[in-house]
């Protein structure tokens, strides 16, 4: 299973705003979307940065709620990791648990193409260890 066939069931959308946008909005769009990050894109439309939950806790944590009148641009992480489409789920979670991340963008050539959560990747997994459970099951009863 690839990160491709992970949009393809749960949708290529990715929620994404500029460097230039308040803390308090992105806040705002993550509530209300009910995600854990956001995409940050430069003028050209590539990815620039991500802003995740943990990166929320963090500004907030060192300087206090003034920090949500402040711009992305200050607390956003960039040198963004990401994968590509024809990466394998194995490589997903490897990439995430080697850098600790939890969010990973699409891209390929230079474009946004979607985003991976860890559950997804979670999901899929399971999903394909219960597929190889049932098939060794109806194996081992046939025969």
């Amino acid at each position: 299973m690839t990160a491709a066939l992970i949009l393809k069931e749960k949708g290529a959308e990715v929620v994404s705003v500029g460097a230039e946008t308040r803390l308090s909005e992105a806040v705002a769009i993550l509530h209300r979307r009910r995600i854990g990050a956001i995409v940050i894109l430069d003028e050209k439309g590539e990815v620039a940065g991500i802003l995740s939950e943990r990166d929320v806790v963090a500004a907030i944590a060192e300087k206090g709620q003034s920090v949500l009148q402040e711009k992305l641009r200050a607390f956003m992480t960039s040198g963004v990791t990401t994968c590509r489409k024809s990466d394998s789920v194995d490589r997903l979670m490897a990439i995430m648990t080697e850098t600790r991340i939890r969010h990973l963008p699409i891209v390929e050539d230079g474009i946004l193409c979607g985003i991976v959560s860890i559950g997804d990747v979670v999901k899929h997994r399971i999903a394909k260890t219960e597929q190889e459970v049932g098939a060794l099951r109806d194996y081992i009863s046939s025969g």
